[in-house]
């Protein structure tokens, strides 16, 4: 891992915590504005990262639903649409 993500995915981590004690989970965009004028590099690191664990969050709530839904008899949630053109 070279220093630009190492460096993009600490600040990740940091961000997702303070996101999350702020209550704004747009706040990652801020970030990377203020980055982004300094190092377009750094600022790629930290986006990727920044998806990356959002969307494993995202994937890993899923799977819990899901099982939680089989385990109570509910419904599972719904998948969402694919919307990207391949």
């Amino acid at each position: 891992m070279s220093i630009v993500d190492e460096l993009g995915d600490k600040l990740a981590v940091e961000t997702l915590k303070a996101m999350e004690e702020l209550g704004n989970d747009r706040f990652y965009n801020d970030v990377a504005k203020v980055i982004g004028a300094l190092s377009p590099s750094m600022q790629e690191a930290f986006m990727t990262s920044i998806r990356i664990r959002m969307a494993s969050a995202r994937g890993f709530d899923f799977v819990e639903a899901v099982l939680k839904a089989k385990r109570e008899g509910g419904a599972a949630p719904e998948v969402p649409r694919d919307t990207a053109s391949h």
